[in-house]
């Protein structure tokens, strides 16, 4: 028997940030906790919907109770349960009175400690009510949120906001249980403004239709239709359309339960601040889309997702578009207020901005970064075309200057942006201007990289300095926090390496901005160095394993014979990405696993690839073969590499695989005479050197059921 399984947990608003990751932990912690009880099949799953007010899990089919268990009890050890005899001792009836079982069905057991006696105890399964009143009030506390609070005592419950209800039902009935205060039931609340009386439910169906009339959509896919599909019928036969946002359409179907969409204008004389402006007082502020015509260009207006059912008389719409209007005012006025004084001679303001106590001001980042910035434009090419190194070392001045601006104080998300299209109006040149305004990209995953040389350049020395810097004075992240985002810096290195085709050292671009940090007088131990360069290849193999979609065993490749040059590796791996499906590609990735697997027990201690092989040591046939392929092969590849050609390279080096094959096939490498032995381990360690330096084939896992 089975019966359907539905819990609620109401509480006030919970950010929006955290609802997915809050409702993806509580389906985990729930699948667990079920399957480990016997409740949930394998094949079985839990279901999450949220809202701002709810956390909720569905499963359709939870057994009626727990399998019954067999639990072993261990007792006294064999010598004090049986006499010489080996009849029973007091001890051992006494054991087997407290287990509930005749002495005769005493067993004994083997444990490190020597012979005990022990009973196997069959425990009924406990019913599925019983079951989840254990297991919910455990469940529900661990669910992971960055911070939570106390809402009763210190001592109390700690969760991400004060929980007001709990919905608990099996079968459509009632599992009881208590948090807090609060005592599990078989009621929900409607939409706060529009329904919140108390409703009682018995089935998730139930539940699901009576909320919906109550106001509120606990499924986030449902809300997000509604609102697209909403703001295309108010901009459809107007010649106009959304501005495609797909992290604010995630925002705002996590801000409300009854989503409605409203379109509002605003007055056409702030259109001459800059796009960018526009924007992120939308955006960023009041949460709205931004409004393009057919041409891409912003118009006047805007949508807004409210949290009602309607707009009845156009109050909202009037009262969101009075609020806009005050926020561009504000905008307008420190755009010409910001202006009286220029970019560089904002900077000794930044003399008394601290950007770490121990790292000191914006000044002196300002001039690490113009430090390292210049050994960047002296020494980095991309395409074979270098920096301006005038333009970046002046954009480098002025970078953090928009700091002092009131523009930036008011709306901080246009940092580095202001400051370009400050010193755009300032008469700077087109590479200050974009470097400035690029300087702090890649913001996120879903942000872009630089799109200049300098801005690319600068924006690199920025971050090298910020994960330099903070690893310097201890700031490393840790698994829950990160304060200084040196996680997204790190990866943004990466990305503007690669994306921007900078041919440069990562060790020699940490060492520089180690040397640079020395210089302003901090100090950077060995250890540092060791933990950054850790950190920046941690972050280089998650792009290219999660953001570019490498399996893991090729990036395990790429990365053994090095990945200091980051766009070198990049390249490597999409050439083993090309070649991998071809036919002998596979084949002798194992030859090479077994080549490493035999010089590893052999005792090859990486000095018999220095030590020539002897050639008339060499067999006739395959072993003499597979040297001659190794000596016609070996320059073939050097200079493909070299050259970095690396598909052509793979490909003859794929091309071995008839050699090997036969050598492997026809040929004992531990021969009995030692010379001989000695001799073909080194013919293999020349073997597996000479073509590791592309890629350490041993490292890629090969398929047993595809057939070379």
């Amino acid at each position: 028997m089975s019966g359907e399984f539905l819990l609620e947990i109401g509480c006030e608003e919970i950010p929006a940030r955290l609802l997915t990751g809050a409702a993806a932990s509580l389906k985990e912690l729930l699948e667990g906790a079920l399957r480990e009880r016997g409740l949930l099949q394998p094949e079985g799953k839990v279901e999450v919907y949220f809202t701002p007010r709810r956390l909720v899990a569905h499963c359709r089919k939870l057994a009626a109770k727990e399998p019954e268990r067999v639990r072993e009890v261990v007792g006294p050890p064999k010598r004090v349960a049986y006499d010489e005899g080996g009849k029973p001792t007091r001890a051992a009836e006494s054991f087997a009175r407290k287990q509930g079982l005749a002495v005769g069905r005493l067993k004994l057991v083997e444990t490190p400690k020597g012979s005990y006696v022990a009973a196997s105890i069959r425990e009924r399964g406990k019913a599925a009510e019983v079951v989840l009143s254990e297991l919910l009030p455990d469940v529900i506390p661990r669910i992971r949120f960055p911070r939570t609070m106390y809402w009763s005592s210190p001592r109390g419950l700690r969760f991400i906001r004060p929980i007001r209800w709990v919905l608990a039902l099996w079968a459509g009935r009632v599992v009881k249980f208590e948090l807090e205060g609060v005592r599990s039931g078989n009621m929900t609340r409607g939409h706060r403004l529009i329904s919140n009386r108390p409703i009682r439910v018995r089935r998730f169906g139930d539940y699901r239709r009576r909320l919906h009339r109550a106001g509120v959509l606990i499924d986030a896919e449902e809300r997000r239709n509604k609102i697209v599909r909403e703001a295309e019928r108010l901009l459809t036969g107007r010649g106009l359309r959304r501005h495609a946002d797909n992290e604010l359409l995630d925002t705002v179907v996590n801000l409300v339960e009854c989503p409605t969409v409203i379109r509002g204008e605003f007055d056409a004389e702030f259109m001459s601040l800059p796009r960018e402006v526009l924007v992120t007082v939308m955006r960023h502020h009041q949460k709205y889309f931004c409004v393009v015509g057919r041409n891409g260009k912003l118009v006047p207006g805007f949508l807004a997702v409210i949290d009602l059912d309607g707009d009845r008389g156009g109050r909202v719409r009037r009262g969101h578009e009075a609020v806009l209007a005050a926020r561009f005012r504000d905008a307008e006025f420190f755009w010409r207020a910001d202006q009286k004084r220029s970019l560089e001679e904002r900077l000794p303001l930044l003399d008394e901005m601290v950007y770490e106590s121990r790292l000191g001001t914006y000044r002196r980042k300002v001039e690490r970064v113009a430090e390292l910035s210049r050994w960047l434009g002296e020494n980095v090419s991309a395409n074979g075309r270098r920096a301006d190194i005038v333009a970046l070392q002046r954009a480098a001045q002025l970078s953090k200057s928009d700091l002092t601006t009131d523009m930036v104080g008011e709306f901080p998300e246009l940092q580095g942006v202001v400051g370009g299209l400050y010193a755009h109006e300032q008469g700077e040149s087109e590479a200050v201007v974009r470097a400035i305004g690029e300087h702090y990209r890649p913001a996120g995953a879903e942000d872009d990289a630089p799109t200049t040389l300098e801005g690319a350049l600068l924006a690199l020395a920025d971050k090298l300095d910020r994960v330099v810097g903070c690893f310097a004075v201890g700031h490393e992240p840790t698994g829950s926090r990160d304060p200084f985002a040196l996680r997204r810096a790190a990866s943004g290195v990466v990305r503007i390496i690669v994306e921007g085709g900078l041919r440069v050292s990562v060790n020699a671009a940490l060492g520089r901005a180690l040397v640079v940090l020395r210089d302003s007088g901090i100090e950077a131990s060995k250890e540092v160095t060791v933990q950054v360069t850790k950190f920046i290849e941690e972050r280089a193999r998650h792009l290219f394993r999660d953001g570019r979609g490498h399996p893991y065993d090729e990036v395990n490749a790429v990365f053994a014979p090095g990945w200091d040059d980051l766009v070198d590796t990049a390249a490597r791996l999409e050439a083993i990405r090309r070649l991998r499906r071809t036919a002998n590609f596979e084949p002798v990735a194992a030859a090479f696993k077994r080549i490493r697997n035999i010089l590893t027990q052999a005792g090859d201690g990486g000095t018999r690839a220095s030590s020539p092989v002897e050639e008339t040591l060499l067999e006739p046939g395959p072993e003499r073969e597979l040297y001659q392929r190794l000596r016609t092969l070996g320059p073939s590849v050097a200079e493909l590499r070299a050259t970095h050609r690396y598909p052509e390279a793979l490909r003859e080096i794929a091309s071995l695989r008839p050699q090997v094959d036969r050598f492997f096939d026809k040929v004992l490498v531990m021969a009995k005479e030692e010379r001989v032995r000695e001799n073909r381990l080194r013919l293999l360690a020349h073997l597996l050197e000479e073509f590791s330096s592309v890629a350490d084939f041993s490292e890629i896992v090969v398929n047993p059921k595809r057939k070379g």
